[in-house]
């Protein structure tokens, strides 16, 4: 009977704070599921885990990595790729000196490089940009987001950028005001599915702890859930806002996520010059919570 490896990993974390839960499925090398099997393992998951990834190794030192939510494929998952990852790089010996590791995603290929050594971290390659144009009005953000418009800091701009998902980027005036963020799944759902919205990302440059350099949040209901507490896609795109308006020099940068005031998750930031083009890269590691052996002919009975 054939079996599949499943492991939810919690990524952005060292287990000091919660993380972001991903299920990682392995499978054997050059190994596919079929569209139908990925999306009812994802579906089965629903409420313990926003995605999955279904990882295959290809040559030495390459994975394709797909990803679905419980409601559909997701092009790029920054979170579920950091969590696996990072678990490879961690457990697989012939990977430990390689430097540089390549993924192949719906994205593009992208570089995963390996810092197990230097920052215990796998630091993933963010897609080459898009600033997309953005005319959405002050007043049906905040309306959707069950704020009010002066809580929007008018000192920054509200853009979209897609760094692997279209994100709307939000500015907001404090922490407190940040954390106190409390929208209708529902309607921010209907509202991102009207707009060709992926995620909504807010941010504010007031943060609890003064190592890190923004506090942000990031709303996905399109997916099937509210809120993503620590995300690897979000906080790139907004990497690539930061270097438009030229709020960030591309140096290695912590931001802080999360409602949680005083124990938020920490995504690692960081810009390369790849081929000529300006990239943001993001880090962390990850912690294994638990593993199981997912029966393939339970799947498509």
């Amino acid at each position: 009977m054939a079996k599949l490896l499943y492991k939810k990993i919690n990524a952005f974390t060292d287990g000091s704070s919660s993380g972001n839960p991903a299920g990682v499925v392995y499978l054997n090398n050059n190994q596919q599921l079929p569209a139908g099997m990925m999306q009812e393992i994802a579906k089965r998951q629903q409420g313990i885990v926003s995605e999955v990834v279904f990882c295959t190794p290809l040559e030495k030192g390459s994975y394709l990595l797909k990803y679905y939510s419980s409601e559909c494929e997701v092009e790029f998952c920054g979170h579920a790729t950091i969590a696996c990852m990072y678990d490879l790089v961690k457990n697989e010996p012939a990977l430990s000196n390689i430097k540089t590791i390549l993924i192949k995603t719906v994205k593009g290929e992208l570089p995963v490089v390996n810092d197990m050594g230097g920052s215990d971290s796998v630091f993933i390659t963010a897609p080459v940009p898009e600033y997309l144009s953005c005319h959405l009005l002050l007043n049906d953000i905040a309306s959707h987001l069950n704020i009010s418009e002066e809580t929007i800091d008018k000192n920054y701009a509200v853009s979209m950028v897609n760094g692997g998902l279209r994100t709307l980027i939000v500015p907001v005036q404090s922490l407190s005001q940040i954390i106190n963020i409390k929208p209708d799944q529902l309607s921010l759902g209907n509202f991102c599915r009207n707009k060709h919205i992926d995620i909504i990302l807010v941010f504010s440059v007031e943060v609890t702890s003064q190592t890190n350099m923004f506090r942000t949040r990031v709303f996905a209901p399109k997916y099937g859930y509210l809120e993503d507490p620590a995300t690897g896609s979000g906080n790139a795109a907004f990497g690539y806002y930061l270097l438009k308006y030229q709020l960030w020099n591309g140096g290695m940068m912590r931001i802080e996520q999360g409602p949680d005031r005083l124990h938020p998750n920490v995504v690692k930031l960081k810009a390369e010059s790849i081929g000529g083009i300006p990239r943001v890269l993001f880090g962390g590691n990850a912690v294994v919570e638990s593993e199981k052996q997912l029966d393939i002919e339970d799947l498509i009975r």
